[in-house]
């Protein structure tokens, strides 16, 4: 990346200007400003046109009927399957699965409790992080107790991080790793941190045969997703974050180390209107461009950290050596987080709301924290602008 964030910026204004447009909520509304879209992001026309001429035309039931608006549906929900494999670059669609969930923690608890047991036998060990959203925690400490009651013990492990920049120490991992350890948890984009965890180093650190199940939650519809390049075995998202409705997610799996990931119990009605979102969000992100999507962020955030750097009152979460203009490592993506060193998160998020800025201002859901780690996130999508990083950092700086 450029180390002038503005060059980047000034250079994707075009392409950026017509796609903001499309977002009605944001398009013609100066402030506030919507700047939480790691918890959700908003939907552009496309997404919205699909959903009413899905329910207006054809809404049924999948899977539940012959006549055409049933056979129109479940071949809705089959070819979804196909395009969220092309979407991650699954090299071999044949040999893998999708099934959908309702966003990455349902998916996540699905991998725990339905797939998880099978792989594993008494004495096993499996590795998970313990400083990342803590729905990629609970589920596994959930799967060590169902085996436990079934006589099964398992070993969970931490997945090392490096003290001060949250990243995954995959020197640390080397020395814990043994011949029981069957399965790695794993984030691909920190939901605090901002920052790709580069998950190919684990890989490299535990073999071919152990199975990686990474949370995408905050990369997939916000960078370029590759599960071939990643090389892991289980990949979960959110489609509400990728631009589709709320209540629509999935569970990739390849299909290759381990048990076929087969979800457990009768599988009832699907979100179907949610897929039809999913289906849409999916083809506007290509046609957008993700690669793109993920320059202007990154853009904007460095624009913010470089700001923040300047401000001796505030403190940016992660990774310090990201924050310099000159980093010879990577700039955080697209979520910047940070603490006022006098003033609460929760009364900061205030003042900033007051100030015409919506942003998420608790705990992050981040395992192992409480409300007196409480922080400041923002987090960015395609919609917002150079202007309203501007905006923010100058109302930052009243409080310094």
């Amino acid at each position: 990346m450029t180390t002038d964030p503005w060059a980047e910026l000034r250079d994707l204004a075009a392409w950026q200007r017509p796609l903001r447009a499309q977002f009605p909520i944001v398009a013609d509304r100066l402030e506030p400003a919507y700047l939480d879209s790691a918890a959700t992001a908003q939907k552009p026309w496309a997404v919205l046109d699909a959903v009413r001429a899905y329910l207006t035309t054809t809404n049924a039931n999948a899977g539940r009927g012959s006549y055409p608006w049933a056979n129109a549906t479940t071949a809705l929900v089959e070819g979804t399957r196909e395009r969220v494999k092309r979407f991650l670059g699954d090299p071999r669609p044949e040999r893998s699965s999708v099934h959908f969930t309702s966003g990455a923690s349902e998916g996540l608890r699905t991998v725990a409790r339905d797939w998880l047991p099978a792989l594993l036998a008494d004495g096993d060990e499996i590795v998970v992080p313990f400083g990342d959203h803590q729905a990629n925690l609970l589920p596994w400490w959930e799967a060590r107790d169902l085996l436990a009651r079934q006589g099964v013990r398992i070993t969970v492990r931490e997945l090392p991080c490096q003290a001060g920049s949250g990243d995954y120490d995959p020197g640390a991992l080397a020395r814990i790793v043994g011949p029981r350890t069957r399965f790695v948890a794993a984030t691909h984009v920190h939901h605090v941190y901002g920052a790709d965890m580069n998950v190919h180093r684990i890989r490299e650190v535990v073999g071919p045969d152990v199975v990686i199940c990474l949370d995408a939650a905050q990369s997939v519809g916000h960078q370029p997703v590759s599960v071939a390049e990643l090389d892991v075995d289980l990949l979960v998202f959110s489609g509400h974050k990728a631009l589709a409705l709320p209540g629509t997610g999935a569970v990739w799996a390849r299909g290759r180390r381990g048990p076929a990931f087969v979800p457990g119990g009768w599988q009832g009605t699907p979100n179907t209107v949610g897929v039809a979102s999913l289906a849409a969000a999916l083809d506007w992100l290509d046609a957008a461009g993700v690669e793109r999507i993920h320059r202007w962020t990154r853009a904007l955030a460095a624009v913010l950290t470089d700001g923040l750097a300047r401000m001796p009152a505030y403190e940016v979460l992660g990774c310090a050596t990201s924050l310099a203009a000159d980093s010879p490592v990577q700039r955080r993506g697209s979520i910047v987080t940070f603490r006022h060193r006098g003033i609460s998160a929760q009364d900061l998020g205030f003042v900033l709301f007051s100030e015409g800025f919506m942003v998420r201002a608790d705990d992050q859901c981040q395992a192992g924290r409480s409300v007196r780690d409480s922080s400041v996130r923002v987090s960015l999508h395609v919609y917002n602008t150079p202007e309203e990083m501007q905006g923010l950092l100058t109302a930052l700086a009243k409080l310094q």
